[in-house]
């Protein structure tokens, strides 16, 4: 299951819990649940949360087979579709000594990122704002080195490159979820996840994986672009 370069300093770790294997993250903040997920307390006092990858995209790409996560203990991740929060304190785990701007458009959701981890995650900076109006973000500050995209638009791609062109540093790396139903309905999912990576290509970005995230996340794609 697990074959992330660096693991263990990321704090990402296989657990058994119950008799089968899950996939965890070092909880930043012992003993807080972010959307009820088991903790687990190893021998050594650490405490590890279950990451469930019907209910994050990144884990379920890290199980399908992402080796080079280029999430780091002290990167500076600019989250787009931060929604309730469940892989943003996925990530702030990982980032532990980094930083995570996490932006989400809806107010009631953002609430409930607010409440479920910003206030008890030091690492995690929310922006309640469309992230078509990347220019209006208040608490941003220098570029960043990965920006992770996980909305449900037409033009998600546009959007992502958009925030790129702004925030992301050169040599960072996009994490673009593509939600081929989000962009056509009418097409071949795998044709439109090729459209996709083209238009990145064309905009300056190198492909480093292209991860279908079937069973957990039907007609779903992750792609890992680099920033020339």
């Amino acid at each position: 299951m697990l074959e992330v370069e660096g693991a263990e300093e990321k704090g990402i770790k296989v657990v058994e819990v119950g008799g089968e294997e899950r996939l965890c993250t070092r909880n930043l903040v012992k003993g807080v649940q972010v959307y009820g997920e088991q903790l687990v307390s190893m021998d050594d006092g650490v405490e590890y949360r279950v990451w469930d990858p019907f209910r994050s995209k990144l884990a379920a790409a890290i199980i399908k087979g992402l080796r080079n996560l280029p999430i780091e203990r002290s990167s500076r991740i600019l989250y787009l579709g931060a929604s309730t929060g469940t892989t943003v304190s996925h990530i702030s785990d990982i980032a532990y000594r980094g930083v995570v701007y996490a932006v989400e458009s809806a107010p009631r959701v953002a609430r409930e990122l607010i409440e479920r981890v910003a206030r008890h995650r030091r690492n995690v900076i929310p922006i309640v704002e469309d992230a078509r109006r990347y220019q209006h973000y208040p608490a941003m500050a220098g570029k960043v080195d990965v920006i992770y995209c996980d909305i449900a638009q037409q033009d998600q791609t546009e959007i992502a490159l958009a925030n790129a062109r702004a925030y992301l540093k050169d040599g960072g790396h996009l994490m673009l979820i593509v939600k081929t139903r989000s962009i056509d309905v009418t097409k071949e999912p795998r044709s439109i996840v090729e459209e996709e990576v083209a238009k990145l290509r064309s905009n300056g970005f190198s492909i480093e994986k292209v991860i279908y995230l079937e069973p957990f996340d039907k007609d779903h794609a992750m792609v890992i672009a680099r920033k020339a």
